[in-house]
C-alpha cells in the first residue's frame, strides 16, 4: 500500500483517484501506523511553503518521515509542494524545511522570464537527464501539468532528473536514492503522469 500524507494540503483526492484508476493500492492517511506499514509513501502539496511546513511541524509528521525516508530508506515521492518541502530552504515565507535534498526553493526570477506571467501554469516539456526509474518506458515528448510559482534551485547537479523551460531552465524533478520529487502534477498529466506514477508503484 502506498500512503498519501494528509498534512493538511494537496491534490490528496486527485492522487488517490489515478492510483484507483491505475490499480495501485493507496490510502490518504496521517495515521502513524498505516504510513509505517506503507510500502511507499506520497508527499503531495498544493499551497503556501510555510503554512505547509509548519502543518508537518504542528501534526507530528515531521520526525516519523525523517525516519522513515533517511533511517529505512523507504521511497517517497513528493509532488509540487510536497517535493519543494524535501529542500533545505525556501524563499516563500524565509523558512526551513526537511532537508533531504541539497536544494532550496526559489521565485522564479522576474528579470529572466521575459514578461512572462508567474505561476507559470499548464502543459509544459520536459527533458529527462538521468536513468531515473520514475522515466522507464515514459512517452516519446513528455508534457506535464505545471502550476508554481517557485522552483528547486540545486547544489548538487547530479540529483536533477528532469529539467523544463519557463524562459529560463529549471529542474523539475530529482532523485537522491529513496527520493523523489517532481515540480509537475502526475496525478493531472494524462498519459505521461499515469507512467510516472505506476513506474513509482513498481520501485
Amino acid at each position: 500500500m502506498i500512503a498519501i500524507i494528509n498534512y493538511g494540503l494537496g491534490n490528496l483526492s486527485s492522487i488517490q483517484n489515478m492510483c484507483k484508476r491505475l490499480g495501485i493500492d493507496a490510502k490518504v492517511t496521517n495515521e502513524e501506523n498505516e504510513i509505517k506499514n506503507a510500502s511507499k509513501l506520497i508527499l503531495p502539496g498544493v499551497g503556501h511553503f510555510k503554512r505547509g511546513m509548519e502543518n508537518l511541524n504542528q501534526s507530528g509528521l515531521k520526525p516519523l518521515l525523517d525516519d522513515l525516508v533517511l533511517n529505512e530508506k523507504k521511497p517517497i515521492l513528493g509532488i509540487c509542494l510536497g517535493a519543494q518541502l524535501m529542500t533545505k530552504h525556501s524563499e516563500e515565507g524565509d523558512i526551513d524545511s526537511l532537508g533531504w535534498v541539497d536544494a532550496v526553493t526559489v521565485r522564479f526570477d522576474q528579470s529572466k522570464i521575459n514578461g512572462l506571467k508567474v505561476p507559470h501554469m499548464g502543459w509544459t516539456d520536459i527533458k529527462t537527464t538521468s536513468k531515473n526509474p520514475l522515466w522507464l518506458n515514459l512517452p516519446s515528448d513528455p508534457r506535464f501539468y505545471f502550476v508554481h510559482t517557485y522552483h528547486f534551485l540545486f547544489e548538487e547537479k547530479e540529483e536533477i532528473s528532469a529539467v523544463s523551460n519557463y524562459s529560463y531552465e529549471f529542474a523539475c524533478a530529482f532523485q537522491k536514492e529513496n527520493i523523489y520529487g517532481t515540480q509537475f502534477h502526475p496525478e493531472k498529466s494524462h498519459k505521461f503522469g499515469m507512467k510516472v506514477l505506476e513506474n513509482f508503484n513498481k520501485i
